[in-house]
């Protein structure tokens, strides 16, 4: 172990961490080595590509400005549109700060591409909890449902090892299957978060059985943590939330839907409407925010893995299953560790808690959270609520008690919080 690694670790002693603790952080960063230079090329790759992407539009301090009203020729919001598309290489997107959540997102691109009678065909299983009432197998009121309006719902389960099952999508496609739906991250299960080359294998076997199928991605989580994005290896259309990946840590809000342009187009006129479109919506000032956290996002998202992986690395050590392994390819900045038990499941999420900049005092405790039929308990102490690339750890209490932990702005937070559920204070 280098003499200035272990100098920096110990710097954690004076935070309670015990020397147990220290010594299985200094292997573990021995260990990582390989994983965090594998981390930095990407990066380094696309914090280029995004840098190309404002340098070819020629953002400039004039594009910052801000629109009321209607927002009407919003110059600068449609730069950033621009830069998004690029980025995500794109015909169009759509990017806003109205929309609130990813959730909100994922449900316009669905809503402005299906129609009544057609059938929308999930390939990664039971989308995540939060969509249930969008499509309308939630057990409450699903009066604005997909299904309410006639459109059908079909699935297809990953395979055992989580890849694609390519002859059950086959076999599964109908002549009024409009749209083939890919979860990209993993939500509340155990499986691995997709790969951009599963996702192009899944695209190019849709679109060779009928190349009007539409391949949706649910990108939530997962942008920036490839070289590539569903939109470069055959995805028609993607949806995420701004404070999550995209926002670099800094939007307050917002989401995005990018694609071929008369998906996005649709989804624009479903959350405004038919005739307006996406010309209008006032940035009140939230132009440079958006801007700055989409520069950022890189990086940001570097560090959100590397959190990541030393969590799977350190936990992983002392005996906890982690998915994905420490030296995994991942598809998204989401950790699961699985305690078996609900105690110590708490017990890790007030070690997130703690470590916290916000609410670092408070004691996460179950709760009955909007959108989940089971309790969940969340440790959160963000600048932004919900925002995922801050550091975070939640999970429903149900067995085998999973806790899913994503974000870190910084490294060093997330590795704090390891460390003293690792070796708990002297």
């Amino acid at each position: 172990m280098d003499d200035l690694v272990r100098e920096s670790i110990n710097n954690y002693r004076k935070y309670g961490v015990t020397d147990k603790a220290i010594e299985a952080a200094c292997k573990a960063e021995e260990a990582l080595k390989d994983v965090y230079a594998r981390i930095d090329d990407i990066v380094t790759y696309n914090e280029l590509k995004v840098l190309d992407a404002f340098r070819s539009e020629k953002f400039s301090d004039t594009h910052m400005g801000s629109t009321s009203g209607y927002g009407y020729d919003d110059v600068g919001r449609e730069k950033i549109e621009n830069i998004f598309a690029k980025v995500f290489g794109a015909q169009k997107a759509y990017v806003r700060w109205q929309i609130s959540t990813g959730s909100q997102a994922i449900s316009a691109m669905l809503y402005g591409a299906l129609r009544p009678g057609d059938i929308m065909l999930s390939v990664t299983g039971r989308p995540y909890d939060t969509l249930m009432a969008t499509i309308g197998l939630s057990s409450g009121d699903n009066d604005m449902s997909l299904m309410s309006y006639g459109i059908r719902y079909e699935e297809v389960d990953l395979k055992d090892d989580g890849t694609p099952d390519l002859e059950a999508i086959r076999a599964a496609i109908k002549p009024e299957t409009k749209m083939v739906f890919i979860q990209k991250s993993r939500g509340y299960t155990g499986r691995r978060a997709l790969l951009c080359e599963d996702i192009e294998k899944i695209a190019s076997l849709a679109h060779s059985v009928r190349e009007d199928i539409i391949v949706a991605v649910d990108n939530c989580y997962g942008e920036f943590t490839e070289k590539k994005e569903p939109t470069e290896v055959g995805a028609d259309v993607i949806a995420g939330s701004l404070i999550k990946n995209p926002g670099g840590g800094i939007a307050r809000t917002g989401g995005y839907i990018a694609g071929r342009e008369d998906l996005v187009e649709n989804a624009a006129r479903h959350l405004t409407t038919p005739g307006l479109g996406s010309e209008v919506g006032p940035t009140m000032g939230a132009n440079s925010m958006i801007a700055r956290g989409l520069f950022t996002a890189p990086a940001c998202v570097g560090e959100c893995l590397k959190g990541a992986v030393f969590a799977a690395e350190i936990l992983g050590s002392e005996g906890y299953k982690t998915s994905p392994e420490s030296a995994e390819a991942r598809g998204d900045i989401v950790q699961t560790i699985e305690f078996g038990d609900p105690k110590m499941m708490e017990q890790f999420c007030c070690a997130i808690q703690s470590c916290s900049p916000v609410d670092s005092f408070v004691t996460p405790v179950p709760w009955d959270m909007p959108g989940y039929d089971d309790q969940v308990i969340m440790a959160a102490g963000a600048f932004v609520q919900g925002a995922t690339t801050e550091l975070s750890c939640d999970g429903p209490m149900k067995p085998p008690y999973i806790a899913y932990m994503q974000g870190s702005l910084a490294k060093e937070q997330a590795k704090l919080a390891c460390m003293l559920a690792v070796g708990g204070k002297e």
